[in-house]
């Protein structure tokens, strides 16, 4: 059991450290946001992903795995969804100051959202509820460790990602510089997409 947990442990950082939607939506809101306006978002990311563990270790894979029209169903409004908040970061300006609204979707319902309309999301978490199901024999309590494991381990990592999106935020000084980096989070969002539809 220690040994399959710690396994399962570098699992999860390595998969929610690598990039993908969730981790340039969290360096784009710091970019914007910063740090602390950053972390509701940062918060629903971990809350979906950790629902997305408990769904996963209760089964839910097994459902997804023998109904595929399901998965092609995630996938187009997954990619509807991405397409949709790569725009809204490509086309953002140069913040004006702590008042200004901005159109580009930062609580914790939208990085929720994110997560469940996310096929890398799934992917992972049913993976994961597949290769470590050693960790319990009892569903709710493998649910219970995977969500909270998975939880954690999103929190770090995009805490770090969004902390280096900060520090980009603090090099930059003309309107061109911010319309560069805003289009090139949001072509690097709109680019994650592309391996979720390949076999």
């Amino acid at each position: 059991m220690p040994d399959t947990f710690l396994s399962f442990a570098l699992f999860t950082i390595i998969a929610t450290l690598s990039p993908g939607g969730a981790t340039t939506l969290a360096t784009a809101s710091g970019v914007r946001f910063g740090y602390r306006r950053s972390m509701p978002l940062m918060l629903g990311i971990a809350a979906g992903l950790a629902i997305l563990a408990t769904a996963g270790a209760t089964g839910l894979g097994a459902l997804l795995s023998a109904v595929p029209a399901l998965q092609v169903a995630i996938k187009m409004v997954g990619t509807v969804y991405l397409l949709w908040l790569a725009l809204q970061i490509w086309n953002a300006g140069r913040p004006q100051g702590p008042g200004e609204t901005s159109q580009i979707p930062h609580g914790f319902l939208a990085g929720v959202a994110l997560l469940l309309l996310n096929p890398k999301g799934w992917a992972m978490t049913m993976a994961a509820a597949g290769s470590f199901a050693a960790l319990s024999a009892k569903p709710l309590t493998l649910a219970a460790i995977m969500a909270a494991t998975f939880a954690a381990a999103a929190v770090a990592s995009l805490s770090l990602w969004c902390l280096g999106g900060t520090l980009l935020a603090q090099t930059l000084n003309t309107d061109a510089q911010w319309r560069l980096v805003n289009r090139a989070l949001g072509a690097l969002l709109a680019a994650s997409i592309v391996p979720l539809w390949m076999p």
